[in-house]
């Protein structure tokens, strides 16, 4: 009897090790303490409730899609949680269809996908608010559906080597649909692989104090693209034109695709723009495609930039 009885116990702690060891993992539920190995189980854990998702430094093969609820997706070590080549639904490493959504010290890198538009998130309803974050080397950053009730919020995040899309349709490093309102602040663009580094058709947008730096970008197009027209500010921003552009006639659009959204009393202020020695033509700062009056004042403008064009 002694030999079983030293036996049982050695046998329920060599069942219980690997028991505590699935039950944990790098994504935690926060308000809970409940870890999890799939960063969908910490999604599906909140559920219609709100909750933030702390994510443990690593480079994960990982997607997941939060259909309701307010979730904060938040890196324990900003910069050391990367979302790398997995997307769900064949859009985005996350994909956020909930209340509301916040995204902070996060990474996503060479997500692709088959229609051209692979991104980082692909926010398709609610309010959403990135900061901290970096979007490298996808075909897009930020991709959204239509909410008009809803504002996206980017703050000091980077957004490099984006834009290319096989399909020839165009992708972009943010590309936002008919939300209600965007904004972006303090953060870069850089490297872009073509389409445009910010196209919006929100009908309000605040972009100020970023840096737009195209020195090295490939088959780019706009800086800015307010597809449908906004009102709205974009102010103390830097834009670098480099000599690599799909197009190069305007730096800033107001309405090239119709004017479906106001632009009068757009304030475009205290921004400054150069070309980049390989660039070798003329080009405008600011390009309106409305009849709507826009505020252009105080920019610093380089050589063979004008500062506003009508069409």
């Amino acid at each position: 009897m002694r030999p079983s009885a030293l036996f049982l116990p050695l046998l329920a702690a060599t069942l219980a090790a690997p028991l505590a060891a699935q039950s944990g993992g790098p994504f935690t539920v926060a308000e809970t303490g409940q870890s999890f190995r799939l960063l969908q189980q910490a999604v599906d854990a909140i559920g219609e409730g709100s909750g933030t998702i702390r994510i443990a430094p690593g480079t994960y093969r990982d997607c997941a899609v939060q259909g309701a609820g307010s979730i904060a997706y938040v890196a324990v070590e900003p910069g050391n949680a990367i979302f790398d080549r997995r997307t769900c639904e064949d859009k985005a490493a996350l994909v956020l269809r909930g209340t509301r959504a916040r995204v902070d010290g996060l990474v996503f890198t060479h997500l692709l996908v088959p229609d051209g538009n692979g991104a980082g998130i692909r926010i398709e309803k609610g309010d959403l608010i990135v900061s901290n974050s970096r979007f490298i080397d996808n075909q897009s950053g930020i991709l959204s559906a239509a909410d008009p009730n809803s504002t996206i919020t980017v703050d000091r995040s980077t957004f490099a080597g984006l834009g290319k899309d096989p399909t020839g349709n165009g992708a972009h490093g943010i590309y936002v649909g008919e939300y209600g309102a965007l904004k972006v602040m303090r953060s870069r663009f850089e490297r872009g692989t073509g389409g445009h580094y910010l196209k919006s058709r929100a009908p309000h947008v605040t972009i100020v104090d970023n840096s737009f730096d195209d020195t090295a970008g490939q088959s780019t197009n706009y800086m800015i693209d307010l597809s449908n027209g906004a009102v709205g500010q974009i102010s103390g921003n830097s834009f670098a034109v480099g000599g690599n552009k799909e197009n190069h006639s305007t730096l800033i659009t107001v309405a090239p695709e119709g004017a479906q959204n106001p632009s009068n009393g757009l304030v475009i202020e205290n921004n400054r723009a150069w070309l980049a020695p390989a660039f070798q033509w003329k080009t405008a700062f600011v390009g309106n495609w409305t009849a709507d009056k826009v505020v252009v004042r105080n920019n610093q403008l380089g050589e063979r930039i004008t500062p506003y064009e009508d069409h």
